[in-house]
């Protein structure tokens, strides 16, 4: 599975959730592979699932997969909650 993490400029902040994502994802058995982008960048890239901020993922509306919009890029709690039965449906279907 291949996850785009999107902030503003592409690197810190979306790292820092594509880290957070793949750890979660290991923890219950799934591998991420991934790329922390800018928002640019990341329209039109190829991947399984988009994981921003809310006022990021707002731009991204017109991708072809499913795009998260987190709201505390911080809560790890929140990240699992969105995230997660994500990666276990796209895992199942594929």
């Amino acid at each position: 599975m291949y996850i785009l993490s999107v902030c503003g400029m592409g690197f810190g902040t979306s790292l820092m959730l594509l880290m957070d994502i793949q750890s979660m994802a290991k923890d219950h058995g799934y591998t991420v592979e991934g790329e922390a982008t800018d928002l640019g960048s990341a329209k039109g890239k190829s991947c399984d699932l988009i994981v921003a901020s809310s006022e990021i993922a707002a731009s991204l509306t017109d991708e072809e997969v499913p795009v998260v919009a987190i709201d505390n890029l911080l809560d790890k709690d929140e990240i699992k909650e969105k995230v997660l039965p994500l990666i276990e449906r796209l895992s199942k279907e594929g």
